[in-house]
């Protein structure tokens, strides 16, 4: 997993989040709402190639809330297990708080 959770606000713009993506090699952003959400690099892609604007659509108009979580001591077969069966790329883990992410990415690189 990668730690710690990188956060965007959800007035943010999708073009905002598609450069701090970008820049930090992510490819997801938890946004602190409640209920929290995430925003993907598959969210920005969607904006495009739908002919949205993404320097005036808010991060709020294309994330997913609520957000699946998993424990920091989930087996890494459970999780790759949830994300097939939720169709999901990412989960962020937590304990009392927010500790990290984890995407199908570590899941494939820790398995193989």
């Amino acid at each position: 997993m990668s730690s710690p959770v990188r956060t965007i606000r959800s007035d943010a713009t999708v073009r905002e989040a598609a450069t701090r993506m970008r820049d930090e090699e992510i490819s997801s952003l938890l946004v602190p709402t409640d209920p929290p959400g995430i925003v993907t690099s598959t969210d920005v892609l969607d904006v495009v190639a739908g002919g949205g604007e993404p320097g005036e659509l808010a991060v709020a108009d294309v994330m997913t809330s609520p957000v699946e979580t998993i424990p920091p001591d989930l087996l890494i077969e459970e999780v790759a297990a949830m994300m097939t069966s939720f169709g999901i790329k990412h989960l962020p883990v937590v304990e009392d708080d927010y500790v990290g992410m984890i995407s199908s990415t570590d899941v494939t690189a820790h398995l193989s």
